[in-house]
């Protein structure tokens, strides 16, 4: 339970780092693909405050009952949390792929993004490795969050490199649509665990 909680609790710090910093440096930029990546900072944000809430409730209390409700609770909003990343994806390649936006080139939203490939698939690995010794659907669910996140960073260092080395505006877009494939059917999942 101690290393659920110290995962969420390192989770949610470095959500609150990326968002600023990826707003920030896209309202600067005038990058909407970096806001758009604050944004999905946020979301994920709020799924692992309500994990650290859930692994609470287990280890404050122990209720077996209420555990089990804490869990249904995390599970629900982690599944509408991976709903609204979906959301997301799809608003913003399609809204890219119309209006032709190329990605801006930003030092510091290049840098909160290479971090992110680096420590969100650590993350996730580490929810994931969790979630099967306490059995908690709600914690693999937000391992998903965390490779989504890892997922999007990737899409928008490789759609600056692509546009920078061959003009490429809608490689990142394309990229991400692609992935609301498997972003969809692992929402889904999480979705009928909640239920």
């Amino acid at each position: 339970m101690r290393a659920g909680v110290r995962v969420e609790v390192f989770t949610i710090a470095w959500m609150v780092v990326e968002m600023a910093v990826s707003m920030g440096a896209g309202i600067a930029a005038g990058s909407i693909l970096l806001v758009a990546f604050g944004l999905d900072s946020l979301i994920e944000l709020v799924s692992g405050g309500m994990l650290l809430w859930r692994l609470g409730v287990e280890g404050r209390e122990g209720n077996v009952e209420r555990v089990e409700r804490a869990e249904k609770q995390a599970a629900r909003v982690v599944a509408v949390t991976l709903a609204l990343l979906c959301v997301y994806v799809l608003v913003s390649a399609i809204y890219g792929l119309l209006a032709h936006t190329s990605p801006e080139n930003s030092p510091l939203g290049i840098g909160v993004t290479a971090v992110a490939v680096l420590v969100m698939p650590y993350l996730a690995a580490a929810k994931r490795r969790i979630s099967r010794r306490i059995h908690s659907e709600a914690l693999a669910g937000d391992a998903v969050n965390s490779i989504t996140c890892a997922y999007m960073a990737g899409t928008v260092l490789v759609g600056l490199a692509l546009f920078g080395r061959f003009g490429w505006w809608w490689v990142d877009k394309v990229a991400a649509l692609l992935f609301l494939v498997w972003l969809g059917r692992e929402t889904w999942e999480v979705w009928e665990e909640a239920r």
